[in-house]
């Protein structure tokens, strides 16, 4: 029997590749490792839960025991595996469907978690991703304003540069042309 272990702050594929480090050096089978959650193959008793605890804690990483925090943790990773994962060209404009999908809840109650959890609203935590997204892309130099602009989803480059300007004080343009580009790691981004 297989159980599922929900973890924070797993955003990028070297995170996942360090929690399996982690299980396997603590001599857990795992099933699959994906961001946020950890299928070990064998329920781990409350000594392995501890035990497990205290070495991802040591690397960044938090078990998540109770349901609204990982329902909270579930919907950031969707969203950082949507904005900053995703492989096809344009972001899914409908996050409001997908994220119901992903989650087995309706929309407006998923959202008001959220927003009472974190203090701002699943629109504004997909926004910050963007926006740090676009500092990437923009870091690149490799596509123009309309690309990333069309890449991310957005109607068109104008909006996405009023985004930009409203969150960052500055448009794409200028960031662009910054010597020192600060971007922020995602798992802090609405912290």
């Amino acid at each position: 029997m297989s159980t599922v272990l929900h973890i924070k702050n797993m955003v990028c594929q070297r995170c996942i590749e360090t929690v399996t480090t982690v299980f396997a050096e603590n001599g857990f089978p795992v099933n699959s490792i994906e961001l946020g959650t950890a299928e070990v193959k064998a329920e781990p008793t409350p000594q392995q839960i501890k035990q497990l605890a205290k070495t991802l804690q040591k690397r960044g990483f938090e078990i998540l025991t109770d349901k609204k925090s990982r329902v909270v943790d579930q919907i950031k990773s969707e969203i950082i595996k949507l904005v900053h994962h995703n492989k096809n060209e344009m972001l899914n404009p409908n996050l409001s469907d997908h994220l119901s999908k992903v989650i087995g809840a309706d929309y407006s109650s998923i959202s008001s978690l959220f927003s009472a959890s974190e203090g701002l609203t699943i629109e504004k935590f997909t926004i910050l991703q963007k926006v740090e997204k676009v500092k990437e892309l923009l870091s690149y130099g490799e596509l123009t304003a309309s690309e990333i602009a069309f890449k991310m989803g957005y109607s068109s480059a104008a909006y996405l540069s009023s985004q930009f300007k409203k969150e960052t004080g500055m448009t794409p343009g200028q960031y662009k042309k910054l010597k020192d580009k600060h971007r922020n790691t995602l798992d802090s981004i609405g912290n």
